[in-house]
């Protein structure tokens, strides 16, 4: 796949003819709602094989051959160039794609209301083919063991369609929020944990889930041990029926790390005891805090680095936003909350108000800045595929298990292209 950024007055005609591909192909790929629109700044994907690099000022033959990963003299080769020939500015060069390496995918999906809509049972349906596992959010756990269920409609069947794997999510979720109370009886009482294991064991028989993936959150540090110890327990009774154990660990950058959302996630523990972990690496930039990136690859980074202090790179996969928000300024602490947009989204709010979509190759992030009807200024921070890519460059780098996503029902067509383009998605 090659990742073409649009520039003032190009057009996807000039860009299809560019790339030896056709209009069609591309509005397909990105489902381009505005062919005739296109927003500067906008990144697309170009389903080609491989990609090409146009020569700038200080390019060496064995500089780019050096940033592309490939033998210098290969790269002569197949851009029929003599070893020896100063490249000339301007120049582009066919890259081949490097081999995929193997990946597992996850995706949490998340049931709302009294009915599953026929959109989120399509956002599934899509993603199916490019995912490991499927993971409804999420079973709520009682203070007497019991279990709330969420909707699972045609869940099952779009999964097994897909040769993609059912994850169990479980979770302290009360009236809408994580609750430390809860926390504390689950991880404390054993006759309510042995009800919670023998009601998690009927229903991974019943419906046939092949893991089993708790998300405890704002646990007191007080019940840190007893999270690790409630582990340890579930892995013994799980690991007879063949199930596997995974769980969503806070996006922590050192053991000692304060906050209630942080110090009860114990990184060592559970790297030695689980399958797998989920990074929550997302959130910096949320709804009720400032603008800023929702997931930055500096300290996306940061965290897995430690990670990697306390469990193996194959125990770790990487969370994802598939969303971004957008804030109204001035941002006031305890006012208005910033609003959920996709990256679709908001491609056509910056096509809506003729604005070009900027990108901070810092944070490796897109984002737009606009006004509204009303005089508003806003700013806006989201995803695409340049974005993505970065973090897919990173779970490469650092040999991980894969990359988990946060959550299916926002539009992010390029997404499911880049995974096809990277990895090769292990299948269970």
């Amino acid at each position: 796949m090659q990742i073409h950024v649009v520039q003032p007055g190009q057009t996807l005609y000039g860009i299809a003819k560019a790339y030896n591909t056709t209009i069609t192909q591309i509005v397909v790929a990105n489902e381009i709602r505005n062919p005739d629109q296109l927003v500067v700044g906008q990144a697309l994907v170009i389903p080609i094989w491989g990609n090409f690099y146009t020569v700038r000022p200080g390019d060496t033959l064995y500089a780019i051959a050096q940033r592309f990963d490939i033998d210098y003299r290969e790269l002569a080769r197949i851009n029929n160039i003599s070893v020896n020939e100063p490249l000339k500015v301007g120049f582009r060069l066919f890259i081949p794609p490097k081999p995929k390496t193997s990946a597992e995918i996850n995706a949490y999906i998340e049931p709302m209301g009294t009915s599953v809509s026929p959109a989120l049972e399509e956002a599934a349906e899509e993603a199916a083919p490019y995912l490991t596992y499927l993971a409804p959010f999420s079973y709520r756990i009682q203070r007497d063991g019991n279990l709330i269920e969420p909707l699972l409609n045609n869940f099952s069947q779009i999964a097994a369609k897909h040769d993609a794997g059912l994850m169990m999510v479980l979770s302290n979720l009360e009236e809408g929020q994580f609750s430390t109370e809860l926390a504390r009886i689950i991880l404390t009482n054993e006759e309510v944990q042995n009800r919670l294991l023998d009601n998690i064991v009927r229903i991974v028989n019943d419906i046939g889930f092949i893991d089993v993936h708790f998300d405890l959150e704002f646990i007191s540090p007080d019940n840190r041990e007893d999270y690790n110890n409630f582990l340890r327990k579930a892995k013994e009774r799980l690991s007879k029926k063949g199930i596997t154990i995974s769980t969503a660990l806070a996006p922590k950058t050192s053991a000692n790390q304060k906050g209630l959302l942080y110090e009860a996630h114990d990184y060592r523990a559970h790297g030695e005891i689980v399958d797998f972990v989920v990074l929550m690496t997302y959130e910096w930039g949320y709804s009720a805090g400032p603008p800023m990136p929702v997931s930055p690859i500096g300290p996306v980074r940061q965290v897995i680095e430690y990670a990697l202090t306390e469990m193996p790179a194959s125990k770790i996969m990487m969370g994802q936003n598939l969303y971004g928000y957008d804030w109204t300024l001035p941002y006031v602490q305890g006012g208005e909350y910033a609003r959920v947009v996709s990256p679709q989204q908001a491609i056509e709010i910056a096509r809506l108000h003729n604005v070009s979509i900027k990108y901070d190759y810092i944070a490796q992030a897109p984002y737009i800045d606009y006004v509204d009807n009303q005089g508003r200024t806003h700013k806006v921070w989201f995803e695409d595929a340049r974005s993505i890519q970065a973090k897919f460059n990173l779970i490469k780098e650092l040999d991980l298990r894969g990359v988990s996503y946060w959550k299916l029902g926002i539009s992010f067509p390029q997404n499911w292209l880049l995974i096809e383009g990277n990895f090769n998605v292990v299948k269970l």
